[in-house]
Protein backbone atom coordinates (compact mmCIF):
# COMPACT_ATOMS: atom_id res chain seq x y z
CA UNK A 1 0.00 0.00 0.00
CA UNK A 2 2.18 3.12 -1.21
CA UNK A 3 1.96 6.07 2.24
CA UNK A 4 0.33 9.17 1.12
CA UNK A 5 2.02 12.26 2.03
CA UNK A 6 -0.38 14.49 3.89
CA UNK A 7 -1.55 17.73 2.10
CA UNK A 8 0.63 20.12 4.38
CA UNK A 9 -1.79 23.61 3.82
CA UNK A 10 -4.84 21.91 4.38
CA UNK A 11 -2.99 20.77 7.47
CA UNK A 12 -1.72 24.10 8.49
CA UNK A 13 -4.84 26.15 8.15
CA UNK A 14 -6.89 23.03 10.53
CA UNK A 15 -3.95 23.79 13.28
CA UNK A 16 -4.09 27.88 12.65
CA UNK A 17 -7.80 27.61 13.06
CA UNK A 18 -7.77 25.34 16.36
CA UNK A 19 -5.21 27.79 17.91
CA UNK A 20 -7.14 30.79 17.12
CA UNK A 21 -9.89 29.21 18.73
CA UNK A 22 -7.95 28.40 21.90
CA UNK A 23 -6.40 31.76 22.05
CA UNK A 24 -9.91 33.05 21.71
CA UNK A 25 -11.14 30.94 24.69
CA UNK A 26 -8.22 31.86 26.81
CA UNK A 27 -9.14 35.35 26.82
CA UNK A 28 -12.01 34.56 28.14
CA UNK A 29 -11.39 32.23 30.99
CA UNK A 30 -9.93 35.01 33.50
CA UNK A 31 -13.00 35.33 35.44
CA UNK A 32 -13.73 31.35 35.76
CA UNK A 33 -10.59 30.79 37.37
CA UNK A 34 -10.79 33.72 39.28
CA UNK A 35 -10.74 33.22 43.68
CA UNK A 36 -13.61 32.21 45.01
CA UNK A 37 -14.82 35.00 47.77
CA UNK A 38 -14.84 32.82 51.05
CA UNK A 39 -17.79 35.62 52.63
CA UNK A 40 -20.01 33.69 54.25
CA UNK A 41 -22.42 37.04 54.67
CA UNK A 42 -22.38 37.36 50.92
CA UNK A 43 -23.19 33.80 49.79
CA UNK A 44 -23.96 30.18 51.27
CA UNK A 45 -21.42 27.51 52.42
CA UNK A 46 -22.61 25.06 49.27
CA UNK A 47 -23.07 27.88 46.76
CA UNK A 48 -19.33 28.82 48.06
CA UNK A 49 -18.22 24.95 47.30
CA UNK A 50 -20.14 24.95 43.94
CA UNK A 51 -18.03 28.02 43.38
CA UNK A 52 -15.03 26.20 44.39
CA UNK A 53 -15.69 23.22 42.31
CA UNK A 54 -16.55 25.13 39.08
CA UNK A 55 -12.80 27.21 39.64
CA UNK A 56 -11.08 24.00 39.92
CA UNK A 57 -12.72 22.43 36.50
CA UNK A 58 -11.83 26.43 35.10
CA UNK A 59 -8.41 25.80 36.22
CA UNK A 60 -7.68 22.11 35.31
CA UNK A 61 -9.45 23.20 31.33
CA UNK A 62 -7.00 26.26 31.13
CA UNK A 63 -4.09 23.71 31.94
CA UNK A 64 -5.70 21.59 29.03
CA UNK A 65 -6.05 24.27 27.02
CA UNK A 66 -2.41 25.78 27.37
CA UNK A 67 -1.16 22.11 26.70
CA UNK A 68 -3.08 21.71 23.46
CA UNK A 69 -1.56 25.35 22.20
CA UNK A 70 1.54 24.15 22.84
CA UNK A 71 0.89 20.81 20.23
CA UNK A 72 -0.73 23.15 17.86
CA UNK A 73 2.36 25.69 17.72
CA UNK A 74 4.55 22.71 17.66
CA UNK A 75 2.88 20.86 15.12
CA UNK A 76 2.92 24.35 13.09
CA UNK A 77 6.39 24.25 13.75
CA UNK A 78 6.45 20.34 11.98
CA UNK A 79 5.08 21.80 8.66
CA UNK A 80 7.32 24.48 8.54
CA UNK A 81 10.63 22.22 8.86
CA UNK A 82 8.63 19.68 6.63
CA UNK A 83 8.82 17.11 9.56
CA UNK A 84 4.72 17.00 9.57
CA UNK A 85 3.20 13.68 9.63
CA UNK A 86 6.16 11.47 10.91
CA UNK A 87 6.12 9.93 14.24
CA UNK A 88 8.16 10.99 16.71
CA UNK A 89 8.53 7.56 18.11
CA UNK A 90 9.64 5.69 15.64
CA UNK A 91 9.88 7.71 12.76
CA UNK A 92 7.52 6.20 9.98
CA UNK A 93 4.35 8.30 8.66
CA UNK A 94 1.54 8.57 10.67
CA UNK A 95 -1.23 7.46 9.43
CA UNK A 96 -3.51 10.22 7.46
CA UNK A 97 -7.08 8.90 9.65
CA UNK A 98 -4.70 9.36 12.66
CA UNK A 99 -3.59 13.76 11.70
CA UNK A 100 -7.62 13.70 10.40
CA UNK A 101 -8.59 12.95 14.13
CA UNK A 102 -5.60 15.22 15.89
CA UNK A 103 -3.65 17.38 13.74
CA UNK A 104 -1.40 17.64 16.71
CA UNK A 105 -0.55 14.32 16.93
CA UNK A 106 2.92 13.29 17.47
CA UNK A 107 2.85 9.29 17.56
CA UNK A 108 1.42 6.57 15.34
CA UNK A 109 -0.84 4.65 16.90
CA UNK A 110 1.44 1.72 17.42
CA UNK A 111 3.65 4.30 19.46
CA UNK A 112 0.87 5.81 20.78
CA UNK A 113 -0.42 2.25 22.09
CA UNK A 114 3.10 1.43 23.44
CA UNK A 115 3.30 5.01 25.64
CA UNK A 116 -0.01 4.63 26.93
CA UNK A 117 1.15 0.95 28.39
CA UNK A 118 4.92 2.29 29.37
Amino acid sequence: MAEEKPDLEQYRQRLLELQKTLTELRATEDDATAAVELDQTRQGRLSRMDAMQAQAMSVEAKRRRELQLQRVGAALARVDNDEFGWCLGCGERIDPRRLEQDPATTLCIACAEAAERA
